[in-house]
């Protein structure tokens, strides 16, 4: 294979640290239980992992409000434990990638705390404005936890922005100040042996203007601050300053981006984005809402994506979204789908994003009670529709529709007590009760289980060029059908996938196609002549010959 970077010809492995390995029995995961499944995650075939924020915080939105951006959360180890984290990895050949969650703080920051003083030399590091009249915000822009994105400090009788919970005021990115401190911080960690940052929301840290945004049912405002030049700017000086030197990977999340935006920020900004088209494909406007009819959106993203973009970062679901097979595959036929699902992710042109849990096929939890959620988003959604007269019922029929609980339920290792996370059953979410039939134990055990199948699909990866570095080309089908080649070094393969739960026959132009196949989920799978697939097939094949 020819010389690529680790992170085009590796596959990345999310962990959400509270929830994937408890070592002292707290019912919360924290670093050492991490280190603990090193030789498991080398096992699966994983080159990198992404860890959900690992710094101190006052957990109002559990790590992506920090409070000290070069520590270690207590409840998670210490910096010795990191540092343990880092060696271990790196024996077993895996990189460690941090988020960096730079667009605000926490409230308990020191910076914002020392802010609040009008004649602090920390006043800058924030957006504080004054109220058009007593009472009155600066402007009319909406948080994405709810209600107005501003909060007043009568201290000083002005307004702070939070984009997010009141709790993760927004740093000033016009600062020269700001953009310094948050330099030394890369500096910090890389030079301990991290390999780069998830960067959080890093399109909007900074905002072109003030003025009043469109008003819009679902979050006022984004057209002020999404994207400007002043981002691109920022993210240019932060990959010369810094990311140049080193040998790191970036990849940002980008809410809404689009592709001319997608093709500046990897054009000596970030290696890679993160889109959300895909994850959108079963929403209506408003995301409490969800669509059976989904399939021709989500192949179209997909594929305008992977043609308009030289490289993707390629997931299905991570800490923010429900679990894939909950929304893309079948309860009733489990396994199949989430294999399905698998031969996608693994067969794009791109680098592969895979969350923990992931690789078993979990599922979402069973309808969350409100008494259960941790999620923030939960709780102000949930009052907001109770003010519109919704029944309880309703309420959390709709808050399950985008509840990021879902994914954070604690991985399952075992059929044994609390999953095998931990020694303690009080876990911080609930165990998902289906663990007892999807768990490691029980699927390395058996040679036809996603866990199975997932080892299977990244060793073929990992040795196949043609699925790391090929170009990638569609095939027009219809809806339940996805269908793409990849091309590399004069070989082609063919992916082909049937999205639905039923029987669908193939067009002409597949049915007279010859051959072979390097992996299907299906036991024994034929391709040449094939006239149709079965529920949930998918098969890659090697045209090549």
């Amino acid at each position: 294979m020819e010389q690529s970077k680790l992170w085009q010809k590796g596959i990345v492995y999310q962990i959400y640290p509270r929830s994937f390995a408890d070592s002292n029995g707290d019912g919360i995961g924290d670093i050492p239980g991490i280190i603990s499944k090193l030789d498991y995650l080398k096992s699966l075939g994983i080159s990198i992992l992404w860890l959900s924020p690992v710094y101190p915080t006052p957990n109002a939105d559990f790590g992506y409000d920090i409070s000290d951006y070069m520590g270690i959360n207590p409840e998670f180890g210490t910096m010795d434990d990191f540092d343990r984290l880092i060696k271990e990895a790196k024996k077993r050949g895996i990189r460690i990638v941090m988020d960096l969650v730079v667009n605000h703080t926490s409230d308990e920051h020191p910076w914002f705390k020392a802010s609040k003083d009008a004649n602090s030399p920390y006043h800058e590091y924030y957006i504080y404005k004054k109220g058009p009249r007593p009472g009155v915000p600066p402007n009319n822009w909406t948080s994405n936890f709810g209600g107005p994105a501003w909060e007043y400090v009568p201290e000083i009788d002005e307004w702070y922005l939070h984009l997010f919970s009141k709790k993760q005021p927004d740093l000033n990115w016009r600062s020269e100040k700001v953009i310094e401190e948050v330099e030394k911080v890369l500096r910090f960690w890389l030079d301990r042996g991290v390999y780069g940052f998830r960067c959080d929301v890093i399109n909007q840290i900074y905002k072109e203007s003030f003025e009043d945004g469109k008003w819009k049912p679902w979050l006022i405002g984004q057209e002020r601050y999404l994207m400007k030049e002043g981002n691109h700017a920022i993210l240019k000086r932060l990959h010369d300053d810094v990311f140049a030197h080193y040998d790191c990977m970036t990849v940002g999340e980008t809410y809404n981006v689009d592709f001319k935006n997608a093709r500046r920020f990897m054009d000596g900004e970030l290696d890679m984005v993160f889109q959300f088209d895909t994850m959108n494909a079963d929403k209506v406007i408003v995301p409490i809402f969800v669509t059976k009819r989904w399939h021709k959106k989500f192949k179209k993203t997909l594929s305008d994506w992977e043609e308009q973009v030289n490289w993707n970062a390629v997931y299905l679901e991570n800490h923010d979204q429900k679990r894939s097979v909950s929304r893309f595959g079948s309860k009733t036929k489990h396994d199949l789908s989430a294999k399905m699902l698998a031969t996608l992710l693994l067969t794009l042109k791109g680098t592969p994003f895979i969350y923990q849990g992931e690789e078993i096929g979990m599922e979402d939890y069973p309808l969350f009670k409100k008494k259960e959620y941790k999620d923030p988003v939960n709780f102000w959604l949930y009052g907001l529709l109770r003010k519109f007269h919704f029944s309880d019922k309703q309420c959390l029929r709709f808050v399950n529709n985008m509840n990021r609980d879902h994914a954070r339920t604690p991985m399952q290792w075992d059929d044994g007590p609390a999953a095998g996370f931990s020694s303690n059953q009080a876990t911080w979410l609930p165990v998902n009760p289906n663990y007892k039939k999807y768990n490691v134990k029980a699927e390395e055990a058996n040679p036809d289980s996603v866990l199975s199948y997932y080892r299977k699909l990244i060793k073929l990866r990992s040795s196949d060029e043609v699925l790391v570095l090929g170009s990638y080309e569609k095939m027009d089908t219809k809806s339940s059908i996805f269908a793409y080649y990849r091309l590399y070094g004069g070989k082609m393969h063919f992916v082909l996938l049937n999205l639905t739960d039923r029987r669908v026959t193939l067009p002409k132009a597949i049915r007279e196609m010859k051959g072979k196949v390097l992996l299907s989920n299906y036991e024994g799978a034929g391709f040449t002549y094939k006239k149709f697939l079965r529920p949930y097939e998918s098969l890659i094949v090697d045209l090549s010959e």
